[in-house]
This record gives C-alpha cells, sequence and structure tokens, in this order.
C-alpha cells in the first residue's frame, strides 16, 4: 500500500474530472434492486443470474495462488468463469479511476486492502450492498456506507529464522529490540505506515517516535519492498528477524518446512482486505454472487484453511481470540500523507 500515491489519486484534480462520472453512474438499475434485495430466493436468484451472465471480471491484490483456490471453489460450485486481473492495491486504484475517467465499465469485483477500497468508494464507483453475512461478520469489516467490506484480516507479525535467533532471544516489548544483540539484524517493509501508525499511537505518540528513531540510530533497519520477499528473506536467513510479515505468509512458509517462526508483540495490528461490487458492474448478479462466497461459510473457510484471518466470527483462529487493533481506513486515508512522510523520514530514508 503506497499512501502517498492513494494521496496524489484523491486529489482535488481527480475529484473534480470524477465528480459528474459519479453522479452520472447513479442508477436504480438492475445492480441497485439486486444489491438490497432480501427476499428469501436472494441466493437462488443470484445463482440463475450469474449462470446466465456466464463469467465476471475480478481485480485483486490477493497472491495467485490464494486467490486460485478461492476462485476455483467458487467455479466449480456455480458454473461461472472468473476472469482475474492481479496487481498491487495502489495499481487496482489507478487502473479503476482511469478506466471510470474513461467511462470504461468492465470490472465487476474489487479484492484489495481496506484503504484502497475506501478510496473507491469516496470516489463514488463502488455499490452499496446489503447481504444476510454482514451479520456474521466483526463489527469493524462493514463500515457504515457498505459498499465494501472486509473479508479477512491481514495481521501484522514478526518473523525469526529460527537458525540465527534462540527463542530465549525474542523481545517481550519494543523498547526490547534496543539492545545491542539486534544491530544489523532487523528488517522492515517499505510501505507498513499502518502499522507504525497503530504501534506509535498505542505507545503515545511522542515515546513512539523516539523509540523508532532510537531504534534506527542504534540498531539500523533494513528496508525492503514486498512483505512476501521480506518473509523469504528471513527464511533464507538474509534478514534475521522482520518487524512486519503478514501472518498467512509467514505460517504458509513455516508449514513448508523453512526455518522460520513468528509472533506478535502487543498492541497487534491488523488491516482489513475486502471485497467490493463496482456500481456498473456489467455482470451484476455474478458479480453478487462472488461477493457473497467470499463473506459466505464458504468463503471464509477456505481463507482460514489458507491460514488468513477470517473476518466470521464463526471461525476461530489464534489470532483472533486476543485483541487486535485494526486500522480504520476512513482515519488513515484522511491522516495518511502525515503519517507516509513521517514513516519515510524515520524509517525508509534512514542511513543503514
Amino acid at each position: 500500500m503506497r499512501f502517498r500515491c492513494f494521496c496524489l489519486l484523491t486529489s482535488a484534480f481527480c475529484l473534480a474530472a470524477l465528480a459528474p462520472l459519479a453522479m452520472a453512474q447513479e442508477t436504480k438499475g438492475a445492480l441497485a434492486e439486486l444489491a438490497s434485495y432480501a427476499g428469501p430466493d436472494r441466493a437462488q436468484r443470484l445463482a440463475e443470474g450469474a449462470r446466465r451472465e456466464g463469467f465476471l471480471n475480478l481485480y485483486t491484490s490477493l497472491t495467485v495462488d490464494d486467490m486460485a483456490a478461492l476462485n476455483a471453489a467458487f467455479e466449480k460450485k456455480h458454473g461461472v468463469k472468473v476472469r482475474m486481473w492481479r496487481a498491487a492495491s495502489d495499481k487496482i486504484v489507478q487502473r479503476a479511476l482511469a478506466e471510470a475517467r474513461a467511462a470504461r465499465f468492465e470490472v465487476d469485483v474489487i479484492e484489495s486492502n481496506a484503504p484502497s477500497l475506501e478510496i473507491l468508494h469516496r470516489e463514488g464507483l463502488l455499490q452499496t450492498v446489503r447481504s444476510p453475512h454482514h451479520a456474521d461478520l466483526i463489527p469493524a469489516a462493514v463500515p457504515a456506507h457498505r459498499e465494501w467490506v472486509g473479508a479477512r484480516l491481514n495481521v501484522f507479525v514478526h518473523a525469526y529464522n529460527t537458525r540465527l535467533v534462540r527463542k530465549e532471544e525474542l523481545p517481550s516489548s519494543y523498547s526490547d529490540l534496543l539492545h545491542p544483540r539486534w544491530k544489523g539484524r532487523l528488517g522492515i517493509e517499505a510501505s507498513d505506515e499502518d502499522w507504525f501508525a497503530g504501534v506509535v499511537q498505542s505507545m503515545g505518540e511522542e515515546k513512539g517516535l523516539k523509540l523508532f528513531r532510537d531504534l534506527v540510530a542504534t540498531n539500523g533497519l533494513s528496508v525492503r519492498r514486498g512483505h512476501t520477499l521480506l518473509t523469504n528473506l528471513v527464511a533464507s536467513g538474509e534478514v534475521p528477524f522482520a518487524l512486519t510479515v503478514y501472518n498467512f505468509t509467514a505460517e504458509q512458509v513455516k508449514q513448508k518446512g523453512a526455518p522460520l517462526d513468528w509472533f506478535v508483540l502487543p498492541p497487534a495490528i491488523a488491516r482489513a482486505n475486502g471485497v467490493a461490487v463496482t456500481r456498473r458492474a456489467p455482470h451484476p448478479h455474478a458479480a453478487l454472487l462472488y461477493y457473497e462466497f467470499m463473506i459466505g461459510e464458504e468463503g471464509q473457510l477456505i481463507l482460514l484453511q489458507r491460514d488468513f484471518v477470517p473476518a466470521s466470527r464463526k471461525l476461530d483462529t489464534p489470532l483472533n481470540r486476543g485483541p487486535l487493533t485494526i486500522v480504520d481506513a476512513a482515519l488513515l486515508i484522511d491522516q495518511g500523507e502525515r503519517w507516509a512522510k513521517l514513516y519515510e523520514e524515520i524509517i525508509v530514508k534512514q542511513v543503514r
């Protein structure tokens, strides 16, 4: 996620250019009616319409293998093909905005992180949905506007190479990372401003910013771009200890036999990743059916089986038993430029 890029995308110029288009896209047609329909035949109606449409177009930032498992299950159950385009979350926002400006309405469903989806909501590109599955999700997964919904949580965890770091050495607080044993051994991802904001605010801003400045000055941080890359560097031993990797990636690498384990220092920071139906979806039944699948029992169970933290309150994982601080996407966008600058100044541009 690149909040500096997001702030540029949501500049006054973009808003001025898109406002007339967003107003023109307001419709009380088939999609709006379907999205709010609450009759007992809702599921049947969506499934039958989706089979007639035949396919849907999906933009996603989820890893290829994980999305392939979800898509395969959906296609097998409903006989509806998923045409997928995968890119980083900021690229998805750029493409969706560009296509809207050009009045090209090709994408049906967008799966990405909550800040990206919140931007698209603010630009008027997403459809309000009333789903019976919303009641099964944690409250933080269902924003009041209901133009996107959280399907899973990416929990930031700390990963370490078990051949290079002994369990008894592990820190019990962030201040423990100031110990000389961690000099030259720490890594961090280049775009985790939301994690940084959450941790710093939990400590008290003045104290938290000082701690990270001291950490960089005394022990240094190796900044890497990409959570999967950082996790693999821990597994290979190039980065003995990483501060910010995603729980599901760390667990998947661990299960493959890599010398890697992970844990969480409080506060546990999580970012919602969700799904949204576009307001001008060309395949409305298929789009809504996929949305329901992702937050329904089957999709949530697949996410759990693939080591994600599902948003459903019906499923239990080690990470959702304890308190989680879930990033407020709307607040982060409003304050994103400030935290991006702080992260850049203190972490990314520091001398290594």
